[in-house]
């Protein structure tokens, strides 16, 4: 190889760095993700087949063979400094690229993660279901990880997490930690969520509802008298009832809305952005949530169907714990975490978060 660095050498890089995310990918160099920015590694590009070899030293024979047939793989890895990986090697114009994301080592507690108290409330709850959503690279994994690790260390119950790959490693405390890892141990989440009904579980976490078959499973569970927890990729409470019922049959969306209204317990839906410290510099990453809990008011919007009506019933909900997204970024920007920049294109209205800053101030 022309480059004079290894695999090794850019993970050792984007630990040191505090990388979140390291992409490999041939004509241009390796670059790296700090505090949400991309940087380069090298001022060398990545030729074709160094890209390739990078690839190859992470991966074994099958996962290679893996990427050929199915255009990816994704696995996780370890750093021998006991550091993890979450990496998706993958082929786009016929070259070879990677992305590895770092785990971090520690788990936050939720205090340090910025989750309001309710949100530790309904970690107690006996079922039901609670949703974790957001873009990818939101932190959904680290924020469940945390909740995760409240039960395991403050409840007597049996936790089966279901992951592809399993990114947070929990060693079983006052609860029973089952972790299952979709590809190697079991071969879909559905089949590992119907499976897991079978292995006494009190707490399911459900890596990724990707799926109608993965969801459905997961919405049985949940009314079946477990605690399941789940990940979608969508952003507000709203969008994330709508996009569950969306998933399923016109004929049977009534039902699922009925099912819904009574087994959702939460939406916590979460976004990162750069934080500034006292100087107005970016310095890591903060994460700005909205949060609905089930009220007797959701139940009814999300059982008629009246998901739109939702978005006000966050707006008057403060006293159950509920907070718009809009809401927590003017927060934070108030408090000078994040720039009136990242305000303003991450609110889902920022016109009336505009007009509401100008009123406080008395314009």
């Amino acid at each position: 190889m022309a480059i004079d660095f290894t695999m090794q050498d850019l993970l050792q890089a984007t630990i040191d760095e505090g990388g979140s995310d390291l992409h490999i990918r041939a004509y241009m160099p390796p670059k790296l993700r700090v505090h949400g920015a991309l940087e380069d590694l090298s001022d060398d590009d990545l030729s074709e087949e160094e890209s390739l070899e990078l690839c190859r030293q992470i991966a074994t024979e099958e996962q290679m063979a893996e990427v050929e047939k199915n255009g990816g793989a994704d696995f996780a890895l370890a750093h021998p400094d006991g550091t993890r990986f979450r990496v998706s090697i993958f082929k786009e114009r016929k070259r070879y690229g990677a992305v590895l994301r770092q785990i971090p080592n520690t788990l936050l507690s939720m205090e340090q993660l910025g989750l309001p108290p309710v949100v530790k409330e309904l970690l107690f709850k006996p079922r039901g279901l609670i949703l974790v959503t957001g873009p990818t690279g939101s932190g959904k994994s680290t924020t469940l990880a945390s909740m995760l690790n409240v039960i395991n260390h403050e409840r007597s119950v049996h936790i089966i997490t279901i992951e592809d790959p399993i990114e947070f490693y929990h060693t079983s405390d006052k609860s029973l930690v089952t972790q299952r890892e979709v590809g190697d141990d079991v071969p879909s989440f559905a089949e590992a969520i119907r499976r897991a009904l079978r292995q006494d579980p009190d707490v399911i976490l459900v890596g990724e509802m990707r799926d109608l078959e993965t969801i459905a499973a997961a919405i049985t569970a949940a009314e079946t008298g477990h605690l399941v927890f789940g990940t979608l990729h969508t952003t507000g409470a709203a969008e994330t009832v709508d996009r569950i019922i969306d998933a399923f049959p016109t004929n049977q969306q009534a039902q699922v809305r009925t099912q819904l209204a009574a087994g959702l317990q939460a939406v916590i839906s979460q976004i990162l952005l750069p934080k500034l410290d006292e100087n107005g510099e970016v310095h890591g990453r903060v994460a700005a949530f909205e949060i609905m809990t089930s009220t007797d008011a959701i139940r009814s919007r999300i059982r008629d169907g009246k998901t739109n009506m939702i978005k006000s019933d966050l707006q008057t909900g403060a006293k159950y714990g509920m907070q718009t997204l809009d809401a927590h970024l003017t927060a934070l920007y108030k408090e000078g975490l994040i720039s009136y920049e990242e305000l303003i294109t991450k609110s889902q209205d920022p016109d009336s978060v505009v007009q509401k800053l100008k009123e406080e101030m008395g314009e």
